[in-house]
């Protein structure tokens, strides 16, 4: 997976810094190494946590990085470590890379996916203190924020042991509150009631057109749904399953924590409108 974002832009995004994107040059390919892969449609081969991908040179970059998709490797081309990879790699570590310091390697892998997720939220708070309608609980998503940036400068071992459900659960009710605010203004109201797919089967359906200004579809399932010329201007997209959702011509713009691994897995045009910041993926 690793250079999959080195080319991002730092500045660009509802991550305004760098810290909150992936930077494959200074990561030592953490996320071709620590998650397992099993094979499927997204990983052409099985492989264990903590093994290295056999595509991964000594250099640390991926060996098939242009031919991931035709090889096999979707599920590397929609990976987002948020700058997890390189948060782990120098700052807890310091610069140690795991080859040359083979004894940190088991305590590095480990702690990469807590980063992972740490990160993750981070990004959600900072889009989140970023909407005018949600200043009520700006106060709170800047204290979670800088609680959650603290946790991510703890030393490994403090790190492993995170509770990081506990953390989410909490940052959680912010983010849906954020959300209910942001979607309650009238520029984001659809016609009539605003509709609510939480945590939706929406696997194969059938929404071309569909009016979801505003709705709420966080942690739906839309793997494959048919969203073409869609309108989902302010909709919560937060969590939501994008893989092989056609959303030709669809209108995503303003929609709410909408990442860029969702559009990479989607299939979409040139018409797909999305919002500032993300990227049109070149298999597209």
């Amino acid at each position: 997976m690793s250079e999959n974002r080195a080319s991002a832009d730092p500045s660009a995004g509802p991550s305004a810094d760098g810290e909150l994107r992936a930077d494959c040059a200074n990561c030592f390919a953490l996320c071709c190494v620590a998650p397992a892969f099993a094979a499927s449609a997204d990983f052409a081969i099985n492989k264990s946590a903590g093994q290295a991908c056999p595509n991964l040179r000594q250099d640390f970059r991926c060996g098939i990085h242009t031919g991931l998709r035709e090889k096999g490797f979707r599920g590397c081309t929609v990976y987002d470590c948020f700058g997890a990879g390189q948060k782990v790699s120098q700052v807890t570590f310091g610069g140690q890379d795991w080859r040359r310091a083979p004894d940190t390697a088991r305590q590095m892998f480990e702690v990469f996916p807590v980063m992972r997720d740490l990160h993750e939220l981070l990004h959600y708070l900072t889009e989140a203190l970023r909407l005018p309608a949600a200043a009520e609980v700006h106060n709170e998503l800047r204290a979670a924020l800088d609680r959650t940036r603290a946790l991510t400068l703890e030393r490994p071992e403090a790190l492993h042991g995170t509770d990081v459900p506990a953390l989410r659960s909490e940052v959680n009710v912010l983010l849906l509150r954020a959300s209910e605010l942001t979607r309650a203004e009238p520029r984001v109201k659809g016609r009539g009631k605003r509709k609510d797919h939480r945590g939706a089967d929406l696997i194969g359906a059938k929404l071309r057109s569909a009016d979801l200004r505003g709705a709420n579809l966080r942690g739906a399932y839309l793997i494959g749904a048919d969203l073409r010329d869609a309108d989902l201007r302010g909709a919560d997209v937060i969590g939501a399953d994008f893989r092989g959702t056609d959303i030709r011509g669809a209108d995503l713009t303003g929609a709410l924590f909408l990442i860029q691994s969702q559009v990479d897995a989607a299939v979409g045009d040139a018409a797909t409108r999305l919002p500032s910041g993300l990227s049109r993926p070149t298999h597209w």
